[in-house]
């Protein structure tokens, strides 16, 4: 076969070809009567406009996206669009608040808080408002791990968290926000505690004294308590400060007598011919006399 014979069945070829893609395009349009034609590869899906769907729709189309693509980066702006396009409906509403429970699912903690606390300022007196300040906290506790040394989400979560049990005891979440106000608190006692050590072992003493009677001092119904008693007598013997070495001691037995750290202790006082009893007039016989009078823990 020549070029010219060549070139003849190509240019046949090519005009089937986009025959067959012109009818097809002219298929898939829309019918007069406004449903979808059907194609050379099966009907066509045209989807409308956000504008254009009811508030139902739209909230239906976000909830698609949550709970049967299980995407709720996707699902959080429909949501927040029921709210834009029908601002003052019942859907509006209840997109806001699963606005903020879809952000939070996308670990969008910051876009959680804004809308919960949107809708804690819109409906405060709705039955979701519970949920909403319990949307709010979690949006600072579950970063709680994320910000090492910097602690102030972790009273941010807290403040939040004694908002639900203050403002809704007898809601379902109230036992919840409890028990994660308690590991809150003891995650910030434990910050305390990592840092103190980390003076001590650089032998910086006093740096780690005033860590650990942070703990003692402000997080004493925390685990970590009977730890920083134990650091502090060892803290203050490095220093030669054996009446405050002494009354941590002895606070450490009244309180926590079975703690490995009060063996502990008791053997460094030992070591230096002492006894764990009250001694001096610093801040740690304050701490004894409130424990003497049941005042402390």
């Amino acid at each position: 076969m020549n070029d010219t014979s060549r070139a003849h069945g190509f240019s046949r070829k090519l005009g089937l070809g986009l025959l067959i893609l012109s009818l097809g395009v002219t298929a898939c349009g829309p019918r007069a009567d406004g449903e979808p034609r059907r194609g050379l590869f099966g009907p066509r899906v045209v989807e409308q406009p956000l504008e254009a769907l009811t508030a139902e729709e739209i909230y239906n189309r976000a909830e698609f996206e949550l709970e049967n693509k299980d995407d709720p980066e996707a699902a959080a702006p429909l949501f927040l669009e029921v709210e834009r396009l029908h601002p003052y409906s019942e859907w509006a509403k209840r997109g806001l608040i699963m606005a903020a429970f879809s952000h939070h699912e996308a670990r969008q903690y910051e876009e959680a808080r804004v809308a919960a606390q949107r809708f804690i300022e819109f409906y405060p007196a709705d039955d979701d408002a519970a949920y909403a300040q319990y949307l709010l906290a979690l949006s600072y506790y579950d970063q709680i791990e994320q910000v090492g040394r910097d602690q102030g989400l972790t009273f941010q979560a807290l403040q939040a968290l004694r908002a639900v049990i203050e403002l809704y005891p007898d809601s379902e979440f109230a036992n919840s926000a409890a028990l994660k106000f308690d590991l809150a608190f003891d995650h910030l006692a434990a910050k305390e505690m990592e840092i103190g050590r980390y003076y001590l072992e650089r032998q910086h003493y006093m740096a780690a004294i005033n860590r650990f009677r942070v703990v003692v001092e402000e997080f004493q119904t925390t685990s970590h308590t009977p730890e920083a008693l134990m650091r502090l007598v060892e803290a203050y013997l490095s220093l030669g400060l054996t009446d405050e070495a002494q009354t941590a001691g002895a606070i450490l037995g009244y309180n926590f007598q079975s703690s490995p750290f009060y063996e502990d202790a008791y053997r460094q006082l030992q070591g230096q011919g002492l006894e764990p009893e009250p001694q001096g007039e610093g801040w740690l016989r304050g701490i004894w006399n409130n424990t003497i009078r049941g005042a402390w823990l």
